[in-house]
C-alpha cells in the first residue's frame, strides 16, 4: 500500500509538473512562493500551483551541491510529499497543528519554527524540476482538512571549498577531542 499511495503520487505529479508553467530556480538562497489549493487549482487536486490555478514546478541545473529547503507557510500542520519529476525525494517534517495561527508569507520564521513542515535535501551535479503535493492537511476548527495552504523552494549552493573547510574543522576537533580523552585516561 505504501509503494502505490507514492507510486500514484509521483505518476499525477510528473503528468501535472510536465504541462506545468516551471520556473526557473536560481541557486540565491531566495524564498520562491507556491500555493495549494483544490478549489482554485485546475486539476482540483493537492500539487503546487501558481497563482492561477495551475500546476507548479521549478527547473534548475546544478554544476556543484546546492541545499534545497521547502517550508510551509500558512497554517502549520501541512506537510508535502517533494518530488524530482516523478522521483520522491522526500517528505517534509511533521508538523503542529496550529489553526487559526499563520505565518503567512514569512518564510525565515515558518522555517525557524519547529512547529511548522519543512525539509532540506542535499543535491548533486544535475538537472531538476522539483514539484510536490501536499500529502497531510493542516485542520479547522472542526477538524476538516484545509487543503489548502502557501509554502515556498530555496535553492542554496554550496560552495566546495567552504565544504571542505567544514569537513577538515569538524575532522580536527573529532581528532583534539579523542588526544584529550586518551590523556585524561578516559
Amino acid at each position: 500500500m505504501f509503494n502505490k499511495k507514492y507510486l500514484l503520487s509521483a505518476a499525477l505529479c510528473a503528468a501535472l509538473s510536465a504541462n506545468a508553467g516551471a520556473a526557473t530556480l536560481a541557486a540565491d538562497g531566495q524564498w520562491h512562493a507556491f500555493d495549494i489549493d483544490e478549489t482554485s487549482s485546475a486539476s482540483a487536486g493537492l500539487e503546487w500551483i501558481d497563482l492561477d490555478g495551475n500546476a507548479s514546478s521549478f527547473d534548475f541545473s546544478l554544476t556543484g551541491s546546492a541545499i534545497l529547503r521547502i517550508v510551509d507557510g500558512g497554517f502549520a500542520g501541512d506537510r508535502f510529499d517533494v518530488f524530482n519529476g516523478n522521483l520522491l525525494l522526500g517528505q517534509t517534517s511533521a508538523a503542529t497543528n496550529n489553526y487559526p495561527e499563520s505565518l503567512g508569507l514569512d518564510f525565515d520564521a515558518a522555517f525557524a519554527d519547529g512547529r511548522y513542515s519543512r525539509g532540506v535535501f542535499l543535491l548533486g551535479p544535475g538537472s531538476y524540476r522539483i514539484s510536490g503535493l501536499l500529502s497531510l492537511s493542516a485542520l479547522d476548527d472542526n477538524a476538516g482538512a484545509l487543503n489548502a495552504t502557501v509554502g515556498a523552494i530555496s535553492l542554496t549552493a554550496v560552495p566546495l571549498p567552504a565544504a571542505a573547510w567544514m569537513y577538515l574543522a569538524g575532522t580536527g576537533l573529532l581528532g583534539l577531542t579523542a588526544r584529550r580523552q586518551s590523556k585524561s585516561g578516559v
